[in-house]
């Protein structure tokens, strides 16, 4: 649901987020066709996917203890934390074990989640967080709210739309592990100063791009782009 500036929350009311604010509130009529083909091509998603997902379950009960599903607390629009759906990649309890980011080497990912994480699939879980309105299937990754802390006033503007499954700064930033373990390999910051000193401000200046050009179309570009760049 669109706010008026004025419910906005205090710390979004800011010059460098109105900016943002203007250009979307002009493209009401394409938000409510996003949340319309968020919550039809979600379950059209479910009904072929969900017997690939049970098979998943099964290879990650089978490969390591603990959950099916990963649930952590991510920001989504206008600053609301909800817990998001993925199939669990890591040991369990591995925030309590390392940083919150994970570098290519990282002994916390199981085998399966290995594998999962190559092709995305542990993603899929994340249709249940579209078709519940946490989520959009285009829009700014969601990050943990130690993250979100570290937003310049600018960055708050991309929680005016809801969270996103896919993104241009996913598809740019596709291998971030391998990033983040070549930022570690030459300065001895921890992973999550080097996520947000480097990598973070760069992600976000697509993610501010996209909000400054808006469409259905192109989100239903970086869709496609999105499936391409999984298949490569």
């Amino acid at each position: 649901m669109w706010k008026k500036w004025e419910d906005l929350p205090a710390d979004m009311q800011q010059e460098e987020v109105r900016k943002y604010y203007l250009i979307i509130s002009q493209k009401r009529i394409a938000l409510c066709a996003k949340r319309f083909c968020d919550i039809i091509l979600s379950i059209l998603l479910m009904i072929p996917l969900l017997p690939i997902m049970l098979v998943i379950a099964v290879c990650i009960k089978l490969d390591s203890t603990g959950p099916i599903f990963y649930r952590q607390e991510r920001v989504t629009q206008y600053g609301r934390v909800y817990r998001i759906f993925k199939f669990r990649t890591m040991v369990t309890d591995a925030d309590k074990k390392g940083p919150l980011v994970t570098t290519g080497r990282d002994p916390r990912i199981t085998r399966m989640g290995e594998k999962l994480r190559k092709c995305r699939l542990d993603e899929l879980p994340q249709l249940f967080n579209v078709l519940k309105g946490d989520m959009s299937f285009v829009g700014t990754r969601p990050e943990v709210k130690k993250y979100v802390e570290c937003y310049s006033p600018e960055m708050l503007a991309t929680l005016l739309l809801p969270a996103g499954v896919t993104s241009r700064a996913s598809i740019a930033y596709k291998d971030e592990d391998a990033i983040l373990e070549k930022y570690s390999n030459t300065t001895d910051k921890t992973a999550d100063e080097i996520y947000v000193e480097y990598i973070l401000p760069e992600k976000m200046k697509y993610n501010l791009k996209s909000l400054e050009t808006f469409s259905l179309w192109g989100d239903f570009r970086v869709m496609i782009d999105t499936f391409f760049s999984v298949m490569k």
